[in-house]
Protein backbone atom coordinates (compact mmCIF):
# COMPACT_ATOMS: atom_id res chain seq x y z
CA UNK A 1 0.00 0.00 0.00
CA UNK A 2 3.14 2.68 0.37
CA UNK A 3 3.76 2.41 -3.41
CA UNK A 4 0.07 3.52 -3.87
CA UNK A 5 -0.23 6.33 -1.27
CA UNK A 6 2.85 7.50 -2.24
CA UNK A 7 2.23 7.56 -6.20
CA UNK A 8 -1.04 9.67 -4.60
CA UNK A 9 0.69 12.16 -3.49
CA UNK A 10 3.09 11.93 -6.75
CA UNK A 11 0.28 12.77 -8.87
CA UNK A 12 -1.12 15.68 -6.96
CA UNK A 13 2.00 17.34 -7.24
CA UNK A 14 2.14 16.18 -10.89
CA UNK A 15 -0.87 17.40 -11.48
CA UNK A 16 -1.28 21.04 -10.11
CA UNK A 17 2.24 21.15 -11.70
CA UNK A 18 0.45 20.41 -15.17
CA UNK A 19 -2.94 22.12 -14.78
CA UNK A 20 -2.63 24.23 -12.07
CA UNK A 21 -1.39 27.15 -13.75
CA UNK A 22 -4.21 27.33 -16.07
CA UNK A 23 -5.78 28.72 -12.94
CA UNK A 24 -3.03 30.25 -10.71
CA UNK A 25 -1.74 32.25 -13.84
CA UNK A 26 -4.68 33.18 -15.59
CA UNK A 27 -5.11 34.73 -19.33
CA UNK A 28 -2.17 36.16 -20.71
CA UNK A 29 -1.96 39.22 -22.91
CA UNK A 30 -0.45 40.06 -26.11
CA UNK A 31 3.33 40.56 -25.95
CA UNK A 32 5.79 40.60 -23.44
CA UNK A 33 3.50 40.34 -20.44
CA UNK A 34 2.35 36.55 -21.50
CA UNK A 35 6.10 35.36 -22.22
CA UNK A 36 7.06 36.34 -17.91
CA UNK A 37 3.64 35.10 -17.51
CA UNK A 38 4.46 31.45 -19.47
CA UNK A 39 7.72 31.42 -17.69
CA UNK A 40 6.46 32.06 -14.52
CA UNK A 41 4.55 29.02 -14.96
CA UNK A 42 7.29 26.92 -16.13
CA UNK A 43 9.48 27.38 -13.40
CA UNK A 44 6.32 27.08 -10.98
CA UNK A 45 5.65 23.92 -12.37
CA UNK A 46 9.30 22.60 -12.48
CA UNK A 47 9.24 23.01 -8.81
CA UNK A 48 5.98 21.12 -8.26
CA UNK A 49 7.41 18.36 -10.52
CA UNK A 50 10.46 18.27 -8.03
CA UNK A 51 7.98 16.78 -5.23
CA UNK A 52 6.79 14.91 -7.77
CA UNK A 53 9.69 12.94 -8.60
CA UNK A 54 10.39 12.76 -4.66
CA UNK A 55 7.60 10.84 -4.01
CA UNK A 56 7.32 8.91 -7.88
CA UNK A 57 10.94 7.25 -7.67
CA UNK A 58 10.76 5.67 -4.35
CA UNK A 59 7.17 5.02 -4.43
CA UNK A 60 8.33 3.00 -8.35
CA UNK A 61 11.36 1.35 -6.58
CA UNK A 62 9.37 -0.01 -3.17
CA UNK A 63 7.01 -0.96 -5.17
CA UNK A 64 8.82 -2.89 -7.78
CA UNK A 65 11.22 -4.71 -5.18
CA UNK A 66 7.59 -5.76 -3.17
CA UNK A 67 6.55 -7.79 -5.98
CA UNK A 68 5.15 -5.33 -8.55
CA UNK A 69 5.80 -5.35 -12.04
CA UNK A 70 7.29 -2.33 -13.87
CA UNK A 71 3.92 -2.46 -16.18
CA UNK A 72 1.61 -2.98 -13.44
CA UNK A 73 3.32 -0.12 -11.14
CA UNK A 74 3.12 2.59 -14.70
CA UNK A 75 -0.88 1.10 -15.01
CA UNK A 76 -1.43 2.26 -11.36
CA UNK A 77 -0.10 5.38 -11.41
CA UNK A 78 -2.07 6.31 -14.77
CA UNK A 79 -5.44 5.33 -13.04
CA UNK A 80 -3.84 7.32 -10.13
CA UNK A 81 -3.35 10.17 -12.46
CA UNK A 82 -6.80 10.47 -13.91
CA UNK A 83 -8.28 10.39 -10.61
CA UNK A 84 -6.35 12.99 -9.40
CA UNK A 85 -6.81 15.05 -12.43
CA UNK A 86 -10.46 14.81 -11.89
CA UNK A 87 -10.20 16.12 -8.70
CA UNK A 88 -7.91 19.58 -9.98
CA UNK A 89 -10.53 19.42 -13.02
CA UNK A 90 -13.20 19.97 -10.95
CA UNK A 91 -12.08 21.68 -7.67
CA UNK A 92 -9.87 23.73 -8.94
CA UNK A 93 -10.66 24.69 -12.44
CA UNK A 94 -14.30 24.20 -12.04
CA UNK A 95 -14.72 22.24 -14.61
CA UNK A 96 -17.68 19.59 -14.53
CA UNK A 97 -17.69 15.90 -15.70
CA UNK A 98 -19.45 14.44 -18.19
CA UNK A 99 -20.88 11.04 -19.38
CA UNK A 100 -18.49 10.36 -21.57
CA UNK A 101 -15.41 11.40 -19.04
CA UNK A 102 -16.86 8.29 -16.56
CA UNK A 103 -17.63 5.69 -19.00
CA UNK A 104 -13.25 6.16 -20.66
CA UNK A 105 -12.81 6.36 -17.10
CA UNK A 106 -14.45 3.12 -15.96
CA UNK A 107 -12.65 1.33 -18.97
CA UNK A 108 -9.25 2.49 -17.88
CA UNK A 109 -10.41 1.33 -14.24
CA UNK A 110 -11.19 -1.95 -15.90
CA UNK A 111 -7.30 -2.28 -17.34
CA UNK A 112 -6.14 -1.68 -14.06
CA UNK A 113 -8.04 -4.40 -12.34
CA UNK A 114 -7.05 -6.40 -15.49
CA UNK A 115 -3.63 -5.62 -14.44
CA UNK A 116 -3.28 -6.52 -10.88
CA UNK A 117 -5.82 -9.32 -10.79
CA UNK A 118 -4.68 -11.75 -8.58
CA UNK A 119 -2.56 -14.76 -10.00
CA UNK A 120 -1.56 -11.73 -12.42
CA UNK A 121 2.18 -12.48 -13.85
CA UNK A 122 4.58 -11.59 -11.44
CA UNK A 123 8.07 -10.19 -12.15
CA UNK A 124 10.34 -13.28 -12.37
Amino acid sequence: MLPVFLLICSNVFMNLAWYGHLKWFGKAEEGQKSWSILIAAILVSWGLAFFEYCLQVPANRIGFHSGYTAYQLKIIQEALSIIVFMLVAWVILGEGLKWNYIVAFALIMAGVCFAVLPGAQTKQ
